[in-house]
This record gives structure tokens, sequence and C-alpha cells, in this order.
């Protein structure tokens, strides 16, 4: 078979497609044993794709406004799990709620990209990419944070997802691993194409390091415990696409796994310490509130399946869910919200610090909107991440200025948070 032409070739990886088989793949981390501090931190970003309402993810029921505005969505303050005096969480997020009672999750209530177009494409691509500027790049800051680190210390990303997004596109390789069927054991179909590429210099090395992440993937699918709900009852075992959309039990129990799964691979021998998964659903244009009680609740369980699957490794994990922008401050016609600028940014972990929220709270006045509509941002993205890959991952601090996120320098790297 080693003569097949190419759409023959093409037609056996799409087969391999079908079944579940991944064909993007994981670097091999060099000395991946060594044992320092730094070795062994973890970061996972978890991108909610859509414009994720952030007055509902930390409802500021303590300003005067917010009620106000936010009429027949608002989150009423008896409802709201409380943070402080001004903030609490949505309802649904009490595993995060949980973490935070334990100083191991805060929120960053007024934060944005420097995109301000309100555009889906241009928003994620400004977030993804880590530039001021829309397509300034095709490579990701995720990628070029791996970039900057020392042979020694770099490890390969990896990617919950069918293609691997911007975030982790660059020069050092990401792994992509979406859930999906798994291939029979006695199936012929790996061998075969082990055979039809062993002699490819580029296909071959591939190929066998594809095998290797679904390796890795069978191992953190069956290592870890199995997700349990608050009435001690066994959850069923599905594994999910990483969506939004799935409510009720099954959708929970769904995305606990996917969690635990991810957290799976990052606890295993060599495995990536840097990952990112996508969450979508998130454009509440009508009828807001039953889809982001279900939204949050999913968005709950995948990092309650995070915690509990990273086990001892939290302590050294930070974990950060961000979106491309937030939503209008007023609820619109359809009892939902449109397009806005700032959103939260959850941050958790057992690395993190306990303390407050991180930046500023702009709060809801008429005077204090954006552009009379949208919270206003106080904080830009790239200065949290810059303070996270810094102070977490040991990124140089020049290399965040010059290479990770370039002609950057007005956002400021927020420091102190691990």
């Amino acid at each position: 078979m080693t003569d097949l032409p190419m759409m023959n070739r093409r037609r056996v990886l799409a087969s391999a497609a079908g079944l579940g088989l991944s064909v993007t793949f994981l670097g091999r981390p060099a000395l991946a044993g060594t044992d320092s501090a730094l070795d062994k931190r973890k970061l996972i970003v978890v991108i909610c794709r859509g414009g994720m309402d952030g007055l509902s993810v930390s409802p500021p029921v303590g300003d005067r406004d917010y009620e106000g505005l936010r009429r027949g969505i608002a989150v009423k303050p008896e409802d709201g799990l409380k943070l402080d005096g001004t903030f609490s969480l949505h309802p649904a997020l009490t595993s995060v709620h949980a973490l935070a009672l334990k100083g191991q999750a805060r929120i960053a209530p007024a934060v944005a990209s420097p995109d301000r177009a309100r555009s889906h494409f241009e928003a994620q691509d400004v977030l993804e990419s880590g530039s001021a500027q829309v397509y300034a790049t095709t490579s990701g800051w995720l990628n070029r944070a791996l970039e900057t680190l020392p042979a020694s210390r770099r490890a390969g990303g990896l990617y919950v997802g069918a293609t691997t997004p911007l975030i982790l596109r660059g020069k050092v390789q990401a792994a992509s691993w979406s859930p999906g069927k798994g291939v029979d054991e006695i199936a012929r179909l790996p061998t075969l194409l082990q055979d039809l590429y062993k002699t490819d210099p580029l296909m071959g090395p591939a190929f066998a390091r594809g095998l290797e992440t679904e390796s890795m993937a069978q191992v953190a699918m069956t290592a870890m415990p199995p997700p349990v709900e608050k009435d001690g009852m066994a959850a069923s075992g599905m594994m999910a696409q990483p969506a939004a959309g799935r409510g009720g039990r099954e959708g929970r129990d769904a995305a606990r796994k996917l969690g635990a799964t991810l957290a799976g691979f990052m606890v295993q021998d060599g495995g990536p310490r840097i990952a990112a998964i996508s969450l979508d659903g998130w454009d509440t244009h009508a009828g807001q509130v039953g889809q982001i009680n279900t939204r949050l609740a999913y968005l709950d369980a995948v990092l309650s399946g995070l915690n509990t699957g990273l086990g001892d490794e939290w302590k050294n994990t930070v974990v950060v869910t961000v979106t491309e922008f937030g939503r209008t401050a007023g609820v619109n016609g359809t009892s939902g919200t449109d397009h806005g600028t700032a959103s939260t940014a959850l941050v958790l972990g057992g690395a993190l610090k306990p303390g407050g929220i991180i930046g500023d709270w702009p709060g809801l006045s008429q005077i204090a909107l954006y552009e009379n509509r949208d919270l206003a941002p106080t904080l830009d993205m790239r200065g949290l991440f810059k303070g996270l890959l810094g102070d977490h991952m040991g990124v140089d601090r020049a290399a965040l200025e010059t290479k990770v996120f370039p002609n950057s320098a007005e956002a400021r790297a927020v420091t102190g948070l691990v």
C-alpha cells in the first residue's frame, strides 16, 4: 500500500476522522521528567464563545443601578451566591462558589480585550491572537507563550475540540483532541495507516504522535474517578462534545466528565501543561434567563470536573474563563441582551491567592456606562494573562511585552494573583 495516490490517502484519513481518531498531534515535551516547581504548573483557558453575559455570571446585586437596568432578567439578591457586599455568583455556579469560599476562585468583573467592534469574528480574533488589531497575526498568544519557554520546561499544548483554534496555533506543535466515538481495539485502520505513512518523513512521525495522543485520551477517560452528583448517585459516564447547550442532569454529568477527561490528560507523565477548551452558545439575544441558566450550569460542571480530575495537581493549576465581549447592561425587548463590551472572567485554581475582585468596578450608573449602553472595561484582558503567564508559568517579562502580546505596554500586568 505504499504507492496509494494522494486522493486515496485523504480518503483513509477521512475514514480515520469518522472513527474518532485524531490526526492533529501532541508534541512530545522535552525533559518531561524534570522536577522543578515551574515544571508542574498548569494553565487552562476556557473560551466561552458568543459573548458571555458577565452581569449574569457575577451579578452586582449591591449596585443600586443593576436591578433597574436588568429588570426581568436580574438575579435577585436572595438567589445569588454571595461573594461580598456588591457581587454574587449566578445560582448555577455552585461549584465555583464553593471554591470561592475556599479562596480558590475570584472574579474580574469588568474585563475586555482591546477590540470594541462588537463583532464575534473580530473580537474572537483579537482575544485569541493577543494583538490589539484584528487579523494582525496568524498565531495565538498561548502558543507564543509556549514558544518563549526554555526547552527544558516546554510542553505541548492541548485543545479539546475538532480543530486547533487560533489561540494555540503557531510554531509549537499542539494537540487537538475531540470527544467522539472510540476506535475498535481490533480495528485494522490504525495499523494500515501506520504502514502507509511509516516511510513518510512528515506524516510518519506525526501519525505516530497522533496515536500517542489517542492512547493518552484512553488513559484520561478511564483512570479518572466517576463524577458524583450532590445526592451521592454516580454520574452516567457519558461523554459530550464541548458545547454549552445541553441541560439537565445528563448535560451536567457529561460536562463533568469532559472537564475530568481534560484533567486526565494533564496529570499524566509527559502530559500538556497548557490547555484550552471552547464552550459555545453564549449569544443570548432573546429569552436569556433559561439559556444562561443552562449554559452556566454546564460551565460550572466542566470546572468541577477539572477540579476533581486534577486531584493533587489542582494546587499547581490556574483556570481562566474568558469571552470575546460582554453584553449590554440593559435588557432588550425580547428579554435578552445584545452585544456589549466588558464581561466577567472567572479565575480559579489551587495556585490562586485568596482575595477580592480583580480590577476595578466602574458601576452601572448612566454616566459610567461605555457608550451609554455597556459595562465599561477597567481591565485589559492582556494584562490579566500577562500577570498569570509571568507569575505562574514563568514566562519572561520582556517576552510578554514584545512577543506574546506585542505592542501592549498600555496593558499593565496584573501581578500577585498566584
